[in-house]
Parts: C-alpha cells; sequence; structure tokens
C-alpha cells in the first residue's frame, strides 16, 4: 500500500511528489493526460506573469535567460525536475472514483486500482470551461481553448472576456490579420491583465484596430453571424469565430462525488488552512483546485508551498502513530 496518491501531474503534484521523496513516503502521481498537462494547452505563445524563480518547485532553479519564462521553457523544466528526480508518474491515466474503507483510499482509475493511505487531489482548473450557456455556443467554431493566432488569419473574430487570456487572443490574432470584436461584459479592461499588455489592448481600441463593446453580451451565435446585446441596442455583425475565453473551473462534480464538502458559493472545498486536509482524513487538496470558483486567488507561486504543508502533516500524524505503538 502506498503512503500517498497524487492525482494530478501539474507543477504542484509534482511538487507534491518531491516533498514526499524527500521525506521518505511511498508514493504515485495519476495524470489523465500528458505531464503538466494544464502548462501543455496553454497558448504555445504564451508568457507567464511569473518570473521563473516563483515558479520554480522542489528548490530546483528554473533557469531562463528571459525576464518572464515562456510556455515552452515551463514544459521542459517540469519535465526535467520530473525525470532527474525519478518521479512515478502514470500518464494518461484518469481516475475515475476513490472510496475509503478500513482507514485507507481505493482509487479506481481507467486502467486499474491502488491502495493508498492518503490521497492528494492536485487537479487545477484548467480542463472544464465555464459555458456561456446561449444559442450556438456548441457550434463548431466557438472554442474555449486558443493555441495558436495563425489559424484565424484574415477571419472574423468575437472574442468574449477581458482578462488575460482574452486579450492575448484578441491581441495575437489582430497582429496575424483578423478582424477582432471584443465583447466586455464590464466597463473596462480587466485590473488583473498583465502590466505590460494592458497599454496596448487599450490603445489598440482606442484607435479603433480592436472593436470593443463593453457593458455588453454576446446573446446568440450563428454560422456566419453573432448577435450582441449592447448598451445601445441588440447589433447582429458577420462572424467566422468566437473564441469564449471566459474562464475554467475545477470538476466540483468530482469532488462532490469522493465526498469533499463544498460551499453553497462558490463551490469552495473544506479543507484546514493550516495542513491542506479537507473534512475527508487523509484527503487533501493542493494548488488551484482550493480556490473553487476563485480560480484567479492562486497559482504556482503561491500554491506551491501546499506540497510542503501537506507532506508535513503525513509525516507528523506517521511519527506519531508510530511513537505510539
Amino acid at each position: 500500500m502506498l503512503d500517498i496518491l497524487i492525482i494530478g501531474g501539474g507543477p504542484i503534484g509534482i511538487a507534491c511528489g518531491l516533498a514526499a521523496q524527500r521525506a521518505g513516503l511511498s508514493f504515485l502521481i495519476l495524470e489523465k493526460g500528458c505531464l503538466v498537462n494544464s502548462l501543455y494547452n496553454y497558448p504555445s505563445t504564451m508568457t507567464f506573469f511569473s518570473t521563473s524563480e516563483k515558479l520554480e518547485i522542489g528548490g530546483i532553479p528554473f533557469v531562463t535567460i528571459n525576464n518572464k519564462p515562456v510556455r515552452s521553457e515551463a514544459l521542459e523544466y517540469y519535465r526535467r525536475v520530473a525525470a532527474s528526480n525519478h518521479m512515478p508518474i502514470n500518464l494518461f491515466e484518469e481516475v475515475t472514483n476513490v472510496s475509503k474503507a478500513d482507514g485507507s483510499y481505493t482509487i479506481t482509475t481507467t486502467k486499474g486500482k491502488y491502495e493508498a493511505k492518503n490521497v492528494i487531489l492536485s487537479t487545477g482548473f484548467y480542463d472544464i470551461a465555464v459555458n456561456l450557456d446561449i444559442p450556438g455556443e456548441d457550434l463548431p467554431k466557438v472554442q474555449h481553448y486558443y493555441k495558436d493566432p495563425h489559424y484565424y488569419s484574415m477571419q472574423k473574430v468575437v472574442v468574449v472576456g477581458s482578462s488575460n487570456s482574452a486579450i492575448d487572443v484578441a491581441l495575437e490574432t489582430y497582429r496575424k490579420g483578423a478582424e477582432v470584436t471584443l465583447v466586455i461584459r464590464g466597463n473596462e479592461i480587466s485590473s488583473r491583465v498583465k502590466y505590460w499588455v494592458r497599454p496596448d489592448i487599450i490603445n489598440r481600441i482606442k484607435e479603433g484596430s480592436i472593436t470593443a463593446y463593453f457593458n455588453s453580451n454576446l446573446n446568440a451565435i450563428r454560422e456566419h453571424e453573432v448577435d450582441i446585446e449592447t448598451p445601445d441596442g441588440m447589433i447582429t455583425i458577420p462572424n467566422d469565430f468566437v473564441m469564449a475565453m471566459t474562464g475554467y473551473k475545477p470538476n466540483f462534480d468530482f469532488l462532490k462525488k469522493i465526498g469533499i464538502n463544498l460551499s453553497a458559493d462558490k463551490f469552495i472545498p473544506q479543507y484546514n488552512p493550516e495542513t491542506m486536509e479537507t473534512n475527508l482524513p487523509g484527503m487533501y487538496l493542493a494548488g488551484v483546485v482550493v480556490g473553487g470558483l476563485d480560480t484567479h486567488l492562486w497559482f504556482i507561486e503561491n500554491s506551491r508551498i501546499h506540497a510542503d504543508m501537506i507532506i508535513n502533516d503525513i509525516a507528523a500524524k506517521r511519527h506519531y502513530k508510530n511513537k505510539s505503538t
């Protein structure tokens, strides 16, 4: 039986593995996609807001010649960390259920079953998009994930949202020749947009290179046009693609299924902020999954400490149990 089963092979899941390794605990990491799957699915042109030092895990230096690392550098860093430390990781193996009996957990996956004394959920939030819930959202031209701007060259693109992902899409596709329209629910560009990007988008809107509708909502999507509800009334514009950059959320159904309590308003999981243990003894949370719908509050840089918090608690309990017996 394993001491720990870690669900999620992202940066924080790997950080938990490194901490467990240092503590001499047996563990296995299960990841339903590729290594650091969420980072892999980030836009190919992405530059991180954080410096490389703040993305480091396990005290292992992240070396880059840039002020801000890019996606490809992060993928290589975390791959090298996992490989050089011989992390036991099963990739492309999805966890379908977790159940507890006789003081341990049975973890069922698409490929088998495992037994562990403790489970760490480090599943992130990037797998499930927040839907618009409007007519036409299921059309193939509507996308919640963005990879590369070239695909949208010379196309009429509507981008929904005002945070980093939406603004990056708007600027990058515009610079590859797309005709870009931003639909923004609020009255301004989000204050969370990267400080070196915010002036760029504001200036492009002011000069008319990118059209922006503030205090507006996308109302309906059809094959060749969309309806936008604006303060001046409903308008219809020609459209080839809709990039619905409306955010993502953790898999709340899975959390509820295995018995973790969630708050009624923002679906924040119940956990002890000093140990990261949930209402289920021996079940821990690590990374952005702890934020519920408030996914903007947690990042690699401020949640990597969860690894040591969790492993210290597990090790302390093991020491107390061994001492008492």
